[in-house]
């Protein structure tokens, strides 16, 4: 028997939110306990020995994920939402979607300055949720360690987008096209 990968666990599911596109669910790899316990493990060891103080999650999928990671390092989590999700003061930053604009926001106080943080989430598609998500780390004085992802959508231009600005990329496994 073959052992499973990552991978194997995301369905694709045709056009999905609309005609022509491809949609990795990841919800799959995370309902089965041998899927998320992998997935998780394996976000985890390029950073095996590093200094994390914080883990940040992108909304939503990236809470899921973040909360697992920060559990086993028994650290914090940290959320990043859409804007007006959030009960407390906070800092937003404007990035740009495919079509139009979206905001992400932050507790103003979340972040300590000259914390070491690893960001997650499911699927690195354009980079721009992202790179919003590590402004507002770096506004709050926080130094991304890493960025994580189970999946990297390259066709889409993410990880290179991330990448020229000097951030290190982590996918456990990647789909080619749209």
């Amino acid at each position: 028997m073959q052992t499973k990968t990552v991978r194997d666990y995301i369905r694709t599911i045709v056009d999905f939110p609309h005609e022509g596109i491809l949609f990795r669910d990841v919800t799959t790899l995370f309902a089965d306990p041998r899927g998320m316990r992998l997935a998780v493990d394996q976000l985890l060891d390029p950073y095996v020995g590093q200094r994390i103080d914080k883990v940040v999650g992108l909304e939503a999928r990236g809470f899921i994920l973040g909360g697992a990671i920060a559990h086993q390092l028994s650290i914090g989590f940290v959320p990043i939402r859409k804007k007006g999700k959030l009960p407390g003061a906070v800092i937003s930053e404007d990035y740009q979607l495919e079509y139009g604009e979206a905001v992400v926001e932050i507790h103003h106080d979340a972040i300590e300055a000259g914390e070491k943080v690893l960001m997650v989430d499911d699927l690195l598609a354009t980079g721009g949720t992202a790179a919003a998500g590590i402004r507002l780390v770096e506004r709050l004085g926080g130094e991304i360690v890493g960025c994580a992802f189970i999946v990297d959508l390259p066709d889409l231009g993410g990880r290179r987008k991330l990448e020229e600005l000097g951030y290190d990329i982590h996918a456990l496994c990647r789909f080619d096209g749209a």
